[in-house]
């Protein structure tokens, strides 16, 4: 008995320490789950604040949802247009000077102003430039004075020309009849039936004759000489009557030049002649800006791909924000800016590195705006449509 008393206590022992080990673990695991079931009373989890703020969460989403429409949408559209800021108005801007010399004793603009073709900039004192018109007609006068004298010449030696022919048939014909003469009183002379005196005589008469009808040659020729140096005569006083007129159109012309006048229409800016200043050929009085001006956009190679003439193109003016200009796109240049530069670069030498090179794309407005001022230089943004 006592023998199985003590096999029954080790086993009893060892039922039971199981069921007092679980009984000692049991309470700190229950306790941890109670501390992540029931929350801490100033903290709250966010589905009870989405719950709690349903209405601004649903703002927020709204919002977002938007946006992301917005932001495709954009995308979608502005993917369709090439854009650049390196962009200017641009224009055949020049300087305005006069062709003659002299003192300006009127300029009848003022900076910034508009002018039409044809409208008058400044004035030269012209009373040096009348008195060679005058003395360029003078000249005129005597030269044609000369002509005319010289045609009469030829006239008259044509009439000595006429007179020494009509003598030279004269002669001719009497040399004939004498020659006749002399032949047939040689004749009765041989038979016996002249004398030797008549002869002698239609001899003599013979040779006077020869000797008259080459002095009328003789005439002949130097009149046909001498009318041949008239007429060399009259080819220089041709010369210098076209001379002469040359001149009268020149004085003219200078005349006219002291009205220095719009060649287009345009604006007038940075005016530096004023009334009673010395003006010599070729001086600036003022520039010039033309109204015709268009925009010069400097892409990047890149950007051409699609770009052709004719596309429309969207401008703003950074001067004037909130004005929207309508163009297209007339040309684009067959070279990059640098080509075409005082110092083009020579990639041919030293170490090369590749850079995107700008191009420069002319750009017409359809219409200007008549009640802003733009003029060259000024900075634009154009977004032209490729695709």
């Amino acid at each position: 008995m006592h023998a199985q008393t003590q096999e029954r206590g080790p086993s009893a022992d060892t039922t039971r320490q199981p069921d007092r080990h679980p009984q000692q673990t049991s309470e700190p695991a229950r306790g941890a789950e109670a501390e992540q079931a029931e929350p801490s009373p100033g903290k709250q989890s966010w589905r009870e604040r989405l719950h709690e703020h349903w209405i601004l969460a649903s703002l927020t989403a709204c919002v977002l949802l938007i946006a992301l429409i917005g932001g495709v949408a954009y995308w979608l559209q502005v993917r369709h247009f090439e854009s650049t800021d390196d962009a200017f108005v641009a224009a055949r801007s020049f300087s305005v000077a006069p062709k003659v010399g002299g003192y300006v004793v009127a300029v009848p603009v003022t900076d910034n102003q508009h002018v039409n073709a044809g409208d008058l900039l400044a004035r030269i004192d012209d009373r040096d430039y009348r008195i060679a018109v005058d003395q360029a007609q003078a000249q005129v006068a005597v030269a044609q004075a000369n002509v005319a004298n010289i045609d009469a010449q030829i006239d008259s030696q044509q009439a000595q020309i006429d007179q020494a022919k009509a003598q030279l048939k004269q002669a001719e014909a009497q040399l004939q009849f004498s020659r006749e003469e002399a032949d047939r009183a040689g004749d009765l002379v041989q038979k016996g039936a002249g004398t030797v005196q008549r002869a002698q005589q239609t001899k003599s008469d013979l040779e006077a004759q020869q000797a008259n009808t080459s002095r009328a040659k003789a005439a002949e020729i130097g009149a046909e000489l001498g009318l041949k140096v008239l007429q060399t005569q009259h080819k220089s006083a041709e010369a210098s009557k076209q001379q002469a007129g040359a001149q009268l159109d020149q004085a003219r012309l200078n005349l006219q030049y002291t009205n220095v006048q719009a060649a287009q229409s345009g604006r007038v800016v940075k005016l530096s002649g004023a009334k009673g200043a010395f003006a010599t050929a070729g001086q600036s009085l003022m520039m010039f800006v033309p109204d015709e001006v268009w925009i010069t956009a400097n892409y990047k190679e890149t950007q051409l791909a699609d770009m052709r003439p004719g596309q429309p193109v969207e401008i703003r003016i950074d001067a004037y924000p909130g004005r929207k200009l309508k163009g297209h796109v007339d040309s684009v240049q067959p070279g990059s800016g640098t080509a075409f530069s005082l110092l083009p670069a020579e990639n041919a030498t030293g170490n090369f590195v590749k850079v995107v090179q700008r191009v420069p794309v002319k750009i017409v407005v359809d219409d200007w705006p008549p009640d802003i001022p733009v003029g060259p230089g000024m900075s634009v943004v154009p977004w032209t449509r490729v695709r």
